[in-house]
């Protein structure tokens, strides 16, 4: 991460600033939108397959994928219908579109909630709406990386104003110029996927480190095939969010029973139980291992698939969402899935390493965990031995994903291969994709691959 993001990102959600407020009805709302390793990582799953999009999306400002030299930048920063403001402890998010909007905090969670009366003018949404007697009040760009305001205004008590990031995906560049040396990247891609004719494909590609003005590019960026595991990221950002809060404690522990154990992938299931296992434990598990046995018992922990859907929804990611526990194959059969898309991680994995949804001890945390994991046979034995990455598998019969980050100083990237099909050959298609971004970050312009 680079200075100046450390330094934003500590202001805003360093754990000595908090919200001091009070009494959210959660429930309340006035009108509440649904939320719509090895084979057998997730258990058994044979459902229809998602057909991916047909058109390349090299990135912001430039639909064409031009060559570095033509300037990318459109006359106007594009808006996005759906944005939401990064606070310390939560999010506001907005809805333009649907005119919703959605406050989700420490302190509460007013649900999905109709703003009929929403303006929008000049990329920007305003409005005002009350849930539980608390009014909320906001101005939101619907531009990334600008700032907006919200104001809470609790009942009988002084407002509270809040400021922070907008949060679009994707992001818009910090520099348009820089970020278009890596659109080249997507006509790469693009040959990688269009090759692999049994498995339909993805990739997004997001620049962290500034050198490709924090560009984001991306094939088929909205496939959405099965989640498979890498679904537990939003469990773990989730429980981490709660660290943040305070409201638990990563030496809290958890009740393990018999009844808990899967199969599958994981170290747990070989223990003895029923033993107290700390949360600590169960978060690097389900990472480090993809420990399908403490995706299942955090799931219960966190109260069910709504508070992680509720994470997702507040992201406005529209393609991801967790509906069956790890190895519920009766759930896959009544067609119970988890799905996401390359899109959506990386407006996860984006949002995490800028601070906009964790606080810096959490990030860090969360990166670590991923620093550990055990499966690598994707992602790191597609790059010469050494290269840092962090990252999470997800492997299915009809799904192979490997997401996650490349570290490599100066060049920090953020990095979704999803693909749908036969596990063997999208094995080896998230091998080339990954090894695609690889040698384009390490190629200098005289073409020479630097190892």
């Amino acid at each position: 991460m680079r200075k100046s993001d450390k330094k934003r990102s500590s202001s805003l959600l360093l754990g000595s600033v908090r919200v001091p407020l009070k009494g959210l009805a959660a429930a309340v709302a006035l009108a509440v939108v649904a939320t719509t390793g090895p084979a057998t990582a997730d258990g058994p799953d044979h459902g229809p397959v998602a057909e991916p999009a047909q058109q390349t999306q090299p990135g912001y400002g430039d639909s064409e994928g031009h060559e570095p030299g033509l300037d990318p930048t459109p006359e106007r920063a594009p808006t996005s219908e759906v944005s939401w403001l990064s606070f310390p402890g939560g999010v506001f998010a907005v809805d333009s579109l649907g005119h919703t909007v959605r406050y989700r905090a420490c302190d509460g969670d007013t649900g999905r909630v109709a703003d009929p009366n929403m303006r929008v003018a000049a990329g920007v949404a305003s409005g005002a709406v009350v849930v539980g007697g608390v009014a909320y009040r906001y101005r939101v760009p619907l531009v990334g990386r600008s700032e907006g305001t919200l104001e809470v205004i609790p009942r009988h008590r002084p407002p509270v104003e809040l400021t922070g990031v907008v949060v679009t995906s994707p992001q818009p560049p910090t520099d348009p110029v820089a970020g278009a040396r890596l659109f080249p990247l997507s006509g790469q891609l693009a040959r990688v996927v269009a090759d692999a004719s049994l498995n339909p494909a993805g990739a997004t590609v997001r620049d962290l480190s500034g050198r490709y003005g924090d560009q984001q590019i991306a094939v088929n960026g909205s496939l959405r095939p099965k989640a498979a595991s890498v679904i537990k990221l939003w469990i773990l950002v989730e429980l981490l969010r709660r660290v943040d809060c305070g409201q638990v404690s990563l030496d809290d522990g958890v009740l393990v029973t018999p009844e808990d154990i899967v199969g599958g992938t994981g170290q747990l299931q070989f223990e003895t139980f029923p033993q107290v296992v700390t949360l600590h434990r169960l978060a690097q598990y389900l990472i480090k291992y993809s420990d399908n046995v403490a995706a299942n018992v955090l799931i219960t922990y966190l109260g069910g698939f709504a508070p992680v859907n509720a994470l997702i929804d507040s992201m406005n990611q529209r393609s991801t969402i967790l509906a069956r526990r790890m190895l519920d194959s009766a759930a896959a059969q009544r067609g119970e899935e988890n799905y996401t898309s390359p899109d959506d991680v990386v407006s996860l994995l984006g949002a995490v390493w800028d601070g906009e949804i964790l606080t810096p001890d959490s990030r860090d945390l969360m990166i670590g965990f991923m620093r550990e994991q055990t499966l690598n046979t994707k992602i790191p034995a597609a790059l010469p031995p050494g290269v840092p990455v962090a990252h999470k598998t997800g492997d299915l019969p009809d799904a192979s994903h490997d997401v996650g980050y490349y570290l490599i100083p100066g060049t920090e990237t953020a990095v979704a291969f999803l693909t749908a099909g036969p596990m063997a050959t999208g094995d080896e298609t998230v091998r080339r994709m990954a090894r695609t971004v690889y040698d384009f970050l390490v190629t200098p312009a005289d073409g020479a691959v630097e190892e």
